[in-house]
């Protein structure tokens, strides 16, 4: 595997765990959070424009996981940047998120 399929599963998982909560919000009728919003990432976007980036970020976190290099689920050299980059934007996304809503 090249170096630089550690990055593209990297950032593959975070594009795809930031899909999660846009989705979530965006098919439950909820405005939330977007860089689309005004102020950008702080204020709220309608839930269709949610789904939208919702889906952008499946569409990017694909290309990178699946059309990089030659992506095996069973091999934990290719499983491990993806879960770390799962985890890291998790993280990220809870702790902004939870300062927006007053949680921190």
């Amino acid at each position: 595997m090249r170096w630089y399929h550690y990055i593209a599963y990297f950032f593959g998982g975070a594009f795809l765990a930031n899909t999660i909560p846009h989705l979530i919000h965006g098919v439950s009728g909820v405005p939330f959070h977007s860089p689309f919003a005004t102020p950008p990432g702080l204020g709220m976007s309608s839930p269709t424009v949610n789904v939208l980036w919702g889906l952008f970020n499946l569409a990017v976190g694909y290309l990178l996981v699946c059309r990089v290099g030659a992506f095996n689920l069973r091999n934990a050299r290719h499983v491990l940047p993806l879960g770390a980059g799962i985890l890291c934007m998790s993280v990220m996304l809870a702790h902004t998120f939870g300062q927006m809503n007053g949680l921190r």
